[in-house]
């Protein structure tokens, strides 16, 4: 059976950064929730939404969203700090395949970027076609190879990273960094390398104020700032 998209959200326990934070409360429920939320929401009838997580209450939490599976509990050997997103998609990958259900692309949402809008993942599936290895979603860098980011030399000496004659950053073009949304993955691609080997990556930009990777306690400040104005502006 060919199912649509696999849509993989991870989350699991033990952040050394802000402990607990996929079930903190933001804006009134689980970080995890905000995510849940948007997965059904661009849901089609083929999508399958996988839960993958080692925390008891991440799984228990997903189990009240109807249209939101938890096969399994993420194995502890894919849980660590030195375990990647490859490893964990493949274990997702390979659990649905020995139930006879495979899936051309796969849809990772990570649980510390809470801000999406259905516009930004309908743009994200138009960028994508068989033909690509990954879609992403990306903001620009305020920091620019070109201009201000410097590597050291063996005399210990600062240049730039990038030559450049640039006298202000406006000058420079455009450098972009992901910013943990959306990851829109050919499987294919994925199986015949991991992301390291991806030489087909298309960009989405989304601004700033939705590109907020929650991973410290600043950033978790910072995302509620950003919650408290989307609230206002649609009240």
């Amino acid at each position: 059976m060919i199912g649509g998209t696999l849509i993989i959200v991870p989350a699991r326990a033990g952040s050394k950064g802000l402990p607990g934070k996929n079930t903190k409360l933001l804006g009134g429920m689980p970080l995890v929730s905000h995510t849940l939320i948007f997965a059904e929401k661009i849901k089609d009838s083929q999508d399958v939404i996988c839960v993958s997580s080692n925390d008891g209450l991440v799984l228990s939490i997903a189990k009240q969203f109807n249209g939101v599976e938890v096969p399994f509990k993420r194995p502890e050997e894919l849980s660590s700090d030195a375990a990647g997103s490859y490893e964990v998609i493949m274990h997702a990958i390979n659990y649905y395949e020995g139930k006879g259900i495979t899936f051309r692309n796969v849809l990772l949402l990570q649980v510390t970027s809470p801000f999406r809008e259905l516009e930004d993942y309908n743009n994200l599936r138009n960028n994508y076609s068989e033909k690509v290895d990954m879609v992403v979603s990306v903001t620009v860098s305020k920091n620019n190879p070109y201009f201000n980011i410097f590597e050291e030399t063996k005399s210990g000496y600062l240049v730039k990273s990038k030559e450049s004659k640039a006298i202000i950053r406006q000058d420079c073009p455009d450098v972009y960094v992901y910013n943990g949304s959306m990851y829109l993955i050919n499987v294919k691609s994925l199986k015949n390398s991991n992301f390291h080997g991806f030489t087909k990556i298309v960009k989405y930009v989304m601004p700033d104020e939705r590109s907020i990777d929650i991973d410290t306690m600043k950033d978790w400040k910072i995302a509620e700032y950003f919650l408290k104005e989307l609230n206002n502006e649609n009240s």
